[in-house]
C-alpha cells in the first residue's frame, strides 16, 4: 500500500492520517518535506487544504479557491498555491489539521 492508500484508508475510517508531502505549489504556505496530517469533515470551507480526488487523480494538499451547488451537491475548485487550478470535484476525503510534526 502506497502513502496516498495508506491516507485514503485512514480517512474513510474516520481516522487522522499523516503524511509528508512533497514540491512547490503551495509555498510558501506548504513547504517541500513537510509532514500534513488530515481529518475527515462533513463540511469544507473556502481556503481549507485538503486531500481529494480531482479529475480521478488524488491531490494531497491544494486548496479550495471556490464552492458551488451543482444538482443539490456541493462542488469545489481546488488550486495549488500560485493560481494553477487543478479542476471541480465534489469528492474530498479530508482537510489539513496541523502543518508540521
Amino acid at each position: 500500500m502506497n502513502k496516498y492508500e495508506r491516507v485514503l484508508s485512514e480517512l474513510l475510517k474516520g481516522n487522522t492520517a499523516s503524511m509528508k508531502v512533497f514540491g512547490k505549489s503551495m509555498e510558501p504556505i506548504i513547504y517541500s518535506g513537510t509532514v500534513l496530517t488530515f481529518q475527515s469533515f462533513t463540511e469544507y470551507e473556502i481556503d481549507d487544504i485538503v486531500y481529494c480526488k480531482v479529475n480521478g487523480r488524488i491531490v494531497d494538499a491544494h486548496k479550495i479557491i471556490k464552492i458551488r451547488e451543482n444538482k443539490g451537491k456541493k462542488e469545489y475548485l481546488i488550486a495549488n498555491n500560485h493560481g494553477f487550478e487543478n479542476g471541480w470535484t465534489s469528492i474530498i476525503y479530508g482537510k489539513v489539521i496541523k502543518i508540521g510534526e
